[in-house]
């Protein structure tokens, strides 16, 4: 990993202000904002579009996905809460790759793999939002509502951080009541004596003893998309507060929050609506809605669906941005990537670049497809991630940070590999569309160390 070439120097990108420490980023994150981008991030299109998916896995046991899921991202929530404390920066899982392994081209594919997971993940929430909740008002082609759902939350990126994460919180708490009516409206069916609780135990993997395990093993890799978001935040560490203090907090409660209301969800919708139906639904959670309480508006619950799906698509993209920002800074990707608005002080380069591949996604996918998709790859990363905490250990910092308990990462990297493996019952398109996208990441690397060894041949001149 190289290091930036200072302002001025030929090929550096422009000089912008910095707040005093070495970041030309804005440092307006404080911890109850942090807080609200974790939780907003993990809240969204994984439980509201992709429960029926889950439940069409293992059926009426719908919880055990997503208990297991929590488990998992704890254990790697954990691995990030100690390297974001220690390397508070906002390169993420590649920074800690590269730190512990120290080899360029692992650096670069850890970094292409995130990114490519958070714009599967934007897109699958383009998809989403012009799906079964959009029906509810209009009736229009569901690619060309995620084409234009996705350039217009670029034009928010734009416009700056503050705007965005402000976004976040309003977005963040609609979601979240969204998803405790359809806990409370459950609890309510189920006390009036609706509901049916020997679902609850039903499996329907398609098989029993190996198929039946792989059967939960795909049901949790698919789930496992719902906890996606929390790594997202560590790619804000150059524009928050006292990071090392803020991010252990905000992760760790924020991974317990959204952990919680989704088995609650889980629950209630397996008591309520047969596994069959979730299925067969973009809108799972408007089946829940419909027949716990006949009489309230499903127009209102698919426009708080419709807030909840855009959330999670402006996270992705902003954080799919940042990480070009900071790779670009440290020579991994071109460093046009790292040219920053003088005025709006946001990535330009990083939000178009991103922008035009999750247009390409969406309009090539569908939302189970891409939501696995991008927990595959993150699953990936997390192996790693949690591999170079232990390797990290070695090295001290100066300052005081988290520290995780030793079996924790150990835990994190065998559990994230058995659900990335082909244990986990997954179709194989998730496959082949993670390979197209690494085939194009070793592309770009291979097109970045030829116009660097230029650009060194160049100054030898």
């Amino acid at each position: 990993m190289r290091i930036p070439r200072p302002p001025g120097a030929p090929g550096a990108p422009p000089p912008v202000p910095d707040d005093g420490d070495g970041s030309p980023l804005k440092r307006v994150i404080g911890p109850k904002l942090l807080l609200l981008f974790v939780v907003g991030d993990i809240l969204g299109t994984g439980i509201y579009a992709t429960t029926g998916k889950v439940a069409g896995k293992i059926g009426g046991a719908l919880w055990l996905p997503f208990v297991i899921g929590f488990l998992v991202a704890i254990l790697s929530a954990a691995s990030y809460a100690e390297l974001v404390g220690k390397y508070p920066r906002a390169a993420g899982a590649a920074l800690y790759t590269h730190k512990a392994f120290k080899v360029p081209f692992l650096t670069f594919i850890t970094a292409f793999m995130v990114m490519c997971s958070g714009l599967a993940s934007a897109s699958a929430a383009a998809r989403a939002f012009g799906g079964d909740y959009m029906a509810e008002f209009v009736d229009l082609p569901p690619t060309l509502v995620a084409v234009v759902f996705v350039l217009a939350l670029a034009v928010l990126n734009l416009r700056g951080v503050s705007e965005s994460v402000r976004t976040n919180v309003v977005l963040t708490v609609v979601e979240l009541s969204g998803l405790l009516l359809v806990i409370g409206i459950g609890v309510f069916a189920v006390l009036a004596g609706d509901g049916q609780p020997a679902r609850l135990g039903e499996f329907d993997t398609g098989g029993s003893g190996y198929a039946a395990l792989t059967g939960v093993l795909g049901a949790t890799a698919l789930g496992f998309f719902a906890f996606l978001g929390f790594e997202d935040s560590v790619n804000m560490a150059e524009e928050t507060r006292d990071p090392a203090r803020t991010f252990p907090r905000a992760i760790f409660l924020g991974v317990a929050v959204t952990g919680t209301v989704y088995v609650l969800v889980a629950l209630v919708s397996s008591l309520l609506v047969d596994h069959h139906t979730l299925q067969g639904s973009s809108g799972p959670l408007l089946e829940v809605v419909r027949v716990g309480w006949d009489g309230f508006p499903p127009r209102l619950f698919a426009l708080i669906a419709l807030f909840a799906v855009t959330n999670s698509a402006l996270i992705n993209l902003m954080m799919a941005s940042r990480l070009c920002y900071g790779m670009a800074n440290e020579g991994i990707l071109p460093r046009a990537l790292a040219r920053v608005l003088p005025r709006r002080r946001t990535p330009v380069v990083g939000i178009v670049f991103t922008t035009v591949l999750t247009v390409a996604l969406a309009s090539t996918g569908e939302i189970a497809g891409l939501g696995d998709t991008a927990a595959f790859l993150l699953l990936c990363v997390f192996a790693l991630v949690n591999v170079a905490v232990l390797v990290l250990r070695k090295d001290h910092v100066p300052h005081r940070h988290f520290r995780a308990p030793t079996a924790l990462p150990v835990l994190g990297a065998v559990t994230a590999l058995t659900l990335a493996s082909p244990l986990a019952d997954r179709p194989a398109d998730v496959y082949v569309r993670a390979g197209v996208l690494l085939v194009i990441g070793v592309a770009l690397w291979g097109v970045n160390r030829i116009a660097l060894g230029g650009a060194r041949r160049a100054g030898r001149g």
